[in-house]
């Protein structure tokens, strides 16, 4: 409504009420005037300003005892005092006074639901004189008749005055059961009340929602009626214990939705003297806690894979120490001139190695996630290495065929994820042929200079169609209990982190073929390898200097060592040292980042990095990532040494 037509509102409602031949005033709740009419002025001879809205009541008494009002009183403070307290304390009431004028006048007051009250004031002078002449001139009439006449007068106005109250309180109690019902309605959760028989005596219309497929109108029906045996047998015994006068909160996962639904059970106690009266039903609470029950196990997951992390961390970074040291004596066997067998045997276990620097990718993985690791590979040979480590895990009659064509270039691919890619799905079509036996076919070659594409092809029996929408899913698993359904997924996420796709496909001839597409880099396109020249190297643990030393010095660099800060910041300074490689963990209460930034503060112009087994998470990476200080992860072997040198030398 616009301000005018509330004005006009107000104004017709005022008019409305100076036609109306008794007084009438409302006082809210802060004994202020709120409405009265020209009668209530007039009545008692007000004057204008204790007539006007926000007028006190504490000073209209204050105006009328003054006046004599209430007659003759011996404590001004004390009359006003007691009617204030009276109002502030203020209970519906009839009565009749006469006034000092000599006017009789009757009070009705009754409450109001937003706070004050209302009081109608009528002068019943006339009425009174009335009485009294029948009185007067009904001698005839017992005096005990027209005493019982006068106070059945009387009582009739007292309950008229009553019957006005009821009616009010009638309309608030209404009110405010509507009000409940909605605030029921509202709430997200079951509201209902159960008899002694167990049987519904309220519900709001919440049930359906927090349990599906229940009945909608389940006033008189029993639990198990309304609830079905399996959940109404889960709850009974709380609510036998609510029927016994104990509360209880319980959580059950309902069969029928899969829901995890939280109930409230409390007695409906009948109030006595002692405050502990008999048991007259249960009101029952029921809320759907599936999304906070799902987020507080992946809360609980969070944290256990934290803590994980931080107990396998100390030990991640021994075996990251341990792994360098056996790819750095792996690369120097691999030049001594070996029969063919032993070659093999090298090259097997130089795979192996950088499958433990893969599976320490994923403990890393576990807080953070991995970075690539690009490195210039000769592809048929590390294909051959694939042969050698993928064989023993075959049964004889499954046959493995690898082949690359148009590969002899080096490229430049991340050689832990992608082995252990092209080794699930050996895995996975070794699987699916199953005891039958077969061929698995591994098909290397390069696509339009674009991407290098391997394609796995098995004689088994296909992806079923569900299989080939969702086999690239996590946990979506063909094998049952058997399989957890991360092996391709797995290999998908592989693929994406290094800018590549997977594809799903049936063969035309009878099973599965899976085709993982990756950037094709040609090694060419790496930077040139670093220039050699004097490389301080920090390093505590004496079996990781000396294998990195040794790959340093097949690359031409010279190499003097250090194993703490204080070492190598006392030879830091040497103008011909061109290279700072230290790492992160060192002895002492200063570790590698604190050296890098020690050489910063001296605004060394030396190049300097770091390397550790720390994960990408880690503060002390991060640290170092703030200072622009590349880190090497560990494990490495001398190829990623190299590549990686010859990357923050373009840089």
């Amino acid at each position: 409504m616009s301000k005018t037509g509330a004005e006009m509102t107000a104004k017709l409602t005022q008019a409305g009420l100076n036609l109306i031949q008794q007084a009438l005033s409302i006082f809210d709740s802060d004994l202020r005037l709120a409405v009265s009419n020209r009668a209530y002025k007039e009545m008692f001879s007000l004057p204008e300003w204790l007539c006007t809205p926000g007028a006190s009541f504490k000073e209209t008494i204050r105006y009328l005892v003054q006046r004599g009002e209430y007659g003759p009183v011996d404590d001004e403070e004390e009359a006003v005092r007691a009617r204030v307290d009276t109002a502030r304390a203020f209970v519906p009431h009839y009565l009749e006074r006469t006034r000092a004028n000599g006017r009789t006048i009757s009070v009705e007051g009754a409450p109001l639901p937003q706070g004050g009250w209302v009081t109608v004031y009528t002068d019943i002078t006339e009425i009174k004189h009335q009485e009294a002449l029948l009185r007067a001139r009904s001698a005839e009439l017992s005096d005990q008749l027209l005493t019982h006449a006068e106070r059945l007068g009387h009582a009739n106005r007292a309950l008229a005055a009553t019957n006005t109250a009821l009616e009010e309180a009638k309309r608030e109690l209404t009110e405010t059961e509507a009000r409940i019902r909605l605030t029921a309605e509202m709430t997200p959760a079951h509201i209902a009340h159960m008899d002694l028989d167990l049987r519904y005596t309220y519900s709001n219309r919440r049930l359906a929602t927090v349990l599906p497929g229940r009945p909608a109108s389940i006033i008189g029906l029993t639990g198990r009626e309304v609830l079905g045996d399996e959940a109404f047998t889960r709850i009974a015994p709380s609510l036998q214990r609510a029927l016994a006068g104990e509360s209880s909160v319980f959580e059950f996962t309902d069969g029928a939705s899969g829901r995890r639904i939280r109930v409230a059970f409390t007695p409906d106690r009948i109030p006595d003297r002692t405050g502990a009266g008999p048991i007259n039903g249960v009101y029952i609470l029921s809320t759907d806690v599936t999304e906070e029950t799902q987020a507080r196990a992946a809360l609980i997951q969070t944290r256990k894979r934290e803590l994980a992390a931080q107990l396998t961390s100390g030990l991640a970074h021994d075996f990251a120490n341990l792994l360098t040291v056996i790819l750095g004596l792996q690369a120097r066997l691999a030049r001594l001139d070996m029969p063919g067998d032993g070659a093999e045997l090298v090259a097997a276990t130089r795979a192996a190695a950088r499958r433990g620097g893969l599976l320490l990718d994923r403990i890393a993985g576990i807080s953070g996630r991995r970075e690539l690791r690009l490195v210039a590979t000769d592809l048929p040979d590390f294909l051959r290495d694939l042969r050698v480590l993928a064989t023993p895990t075959l049964p004889e009659n499954v046959t493995l065929r690898i082949t690359a064509e148009g590969l002899e270039s080096p490229v430049l691919v991340d050689q832990g994820t992608l082995q252990d890619a092209l080794v699930n799905l050996i895995l996975n079509a070794r699987d699916a042929i199953s005891a039958a036996g077969g061929r698995i076919d591994l098909r290397a070659r390069p696509v339009r200079d674009t991407w290098i594409e391997i394609t796995t092809a098995d004689t088994g029996p296909g992806f079923t169609p569900e299989a080939l929408t969702h086999a690239l899913d996590p946990f979506f698993t063909t094998k049952g209990a058997e399989g957890s359904g991360l092996g391709l997924s797995m290999v998908y996420d592989q693929a994406k982190l290094a800018g590549g796709e997977v594809r799903l496909a049936n063969r035309p001839e009878g099973g599965a073929r899976i085709t993982l597409r990756l950037p094709l880099r040609l090694a060419a396109d790496a930077p040139a390898s670093a220039a050699p020249g004097l490389v301080l190297l920090v390093e505590d643990r004496e079996e990781i200097r000396t294998s990195v030393r040794e790959m340093l010095r097949d690359m031409g660099h010279a190499v003097i060592e250090a194993g703490s800060v204080d070492e190598a910041l006392t030879i830091a300074d040497l103008p011909e040292i061109a290279l700072i490689l230290c790492d992160i963990g060192l002895p002492g209460p200063r570790n590698g980042v604190d050296l890098m930034e020690a050489l910063a503060a001296r605004d060394a112009r030396v190049r300097r990095l770091l390397m550790t087994s720390l994960p990408a998470a880690d503060p002390q990476r991060r640290r170092a990532a703030a200072l622009g200080v590349a880190v090497l992860a560990k494990p490495f072997d001398a190829a990623q040494l190299s590549a990686f040198l010859s990357a923050e030398a373009a840089a």
